[in-house]
């Protein structure tokens, strides 16, 4: 389905460019209220943001779309991603709308909406907010014009929640943990969730001033909790991203830890419980020792287009309860209606807690395989998938590899690359592999 303005997790963009603009997001703001009327008389919508500064002027101009479509609007302020999809749910709101560009640096931002049940919204439902922002406005009188108000305690009710996901009879008492919260929307939540839950809480990346969100800091840039950890001696160090819903893991000794890594970890939490886990999902680029891995313990293994949007719907369609990415975009869906980064932290500690293993203990069995991408830039007309080239040699190396390695070729999304991976457990094979077939893309 083709859109304007929608794109696999909301509208994102540079801040002053369309259409990251007050304008088009007062416009989009009412067109989404006229869409609510449908079926509601009087919507409410949450309204929650991350630390960016331009976040206070998207933020108003959303504000007075809402209430000119005749929609009441609930100001969280800053919170986490899945925060405010919790809260819609609790609050037995409407909608639910997050201004967040996630990892992106405070130049860019982004609107994304959840349904009343906390979940991501269909292509239908955007398509019919794309088709309404091509009509004229339809302005609320007076009498009817949508109110705003602001809920004082939310970070406290999202806080608790997050307490409630960890086993009541486990805590985090004798921890250390060192936190970044990536100047994000986290910055207030994540310490104390961890301090909580008893841990002794290093922080950093929890001093935003509107500029400095994902800046050397967060899951995209590991390196700096690695430091902290081995600085302060932490047993664990816990980084999310600006929206803090993916996270990665730094184990005592400074160990990263991605999210193919942590996803096999909670699959074999519960199946040393006694649960079931019929399945597991991740994505295109999942590693493929986690998958081999999870089949050896009988879970099957599917993998969905990259995003965790196309994880969910893999995982709903099924029926399964865990999925994830690499970047750290885990799914626990009966803990949570969406990724949650402080919620998937909390399974991968009360993991290590209940075992009393370390978290390389838990995954001897896991030996990730090398990979080597390559990003190979596209010339003007070229269509890759007309390569007859590039078909043979893919073909041939998947034969060479013999199933302990695969080759995956994608087209990037947003730029004229084609990105060609190849997995195998030796990382000369995987290398050479790589370099082989994008020599033949750049041949044409």
């Amino acid at each position: 389905m083709s859109r304007t303005y929608f794109g696999t997790d909301g509208i994102r963009g540079t801040v002053g460019q369309a259409p990251i603009t007050p304008d088009f997001v007062l416009r989009l703001a009412h067109a989404v209220g006229r869409v609510l009327k449908r079926t509601e008389e009087r919507p409410t919508v949450l309204i929650g943001k991350d630390t960016r500064i331009s976040g206070y002027m998207l933020e108003s101009a959303m504000e007075s779309g809402f209430n000119s479509a005749g929609v009441d609007v609930v100001l969280l302020g800053p919170l986490p991603t899945p925060g405010v999809a919790y809260l819609t749910r609790a609050q037995r709101a409407s909608l639910g709308a997050v201004i967040s560009a996630s990892h992106n640096a405070y130049p860019d931002n982004g609107i994304k909406f959840f349904s009343a049940q906390g979940t991501k919204l269909p292509d239908e439902w955007e398509a019919d907010v794309e088709a309404e922002l091509e009509k004229p406005p339809s302005w609320a009188d007076s009498a009817t014009l949508g109110k705003a108000r602001r809920l004082d305690d939310a970070a406290g009710r999202y806080i608790e929640f997050c307490k409630s996901t960890f086993a009541n009879d486990l805590t985090l008492k004798g921890m250390s943990i060192a936190i970044d919260a990536a100047h994000g929307a986290a910055y207030h939540i994540a310490p104390k969730v961890f301090h909580e839950l008893g841990a002794e809480i290093h922080c950093m990346g929890c001093s935003p001033d509107g500029l400095n969100i994902n800046d050397q800091v967060g899951a995209t840039h590991p390196e700096a909790l690695v430091r902290s950890v081995l600085a302060n001696r932490a047993d664990f160090g816990i980084a999310l991203d600006g929206d803090a819903d993916r996270v990665q893991v730094v184990d005592a000794q400074g160990r990263l830890y991605n999210g193919d890594e942590l996803l096999y970890l909670m699959v074999m939490d519960r199946l040393q419980r006694g649960e079931k886990v019929p399945g597991a999902v991740g994505t295109l680029m999942t590693n493929m020792a986690v998958e081999l891995a999870l089949r050896k313990h009988g879970v099957e293994f599917i993998r969905a287009k990259v995003g965790d949007r196309y994880v969910l719907e893999e995982l709903e369609k099924r029926g399964w309860l865990l999925g994830g990415e690499g970047s750290g975009h885990l799914l626990c869906l009966d803990k949570h209606t969406t990724g949650d980064g402080l919620i998937s932290a909390l399974q991968v500690l009360q993991t290590a807690v209940r075992s009393g293993k370390t978290l390389a203990e838990l995954l001897e069995g896991v030996r990730l395989f090398p990979q080597t991408l390559i990003n190979v830039r596209l010339q003007a007309g070229q269509d890759w998938r007309k390569n007859l080239n590039l078909a043979s040699e893919t073909e041939k190396l998947q034969h060479e590899l013999n199933g302990s390695g695969r080759v995956l070729i994608r087209a990037s999304g947003t730029e004229p690359v084609l990105r060609v991976m190849v997995e195998a457990s030796d990382e000369g094979v995987a290398r050479q592999g790589a370099e082989r077939l994008a020599e033949v893309v750049r041949a044409g």
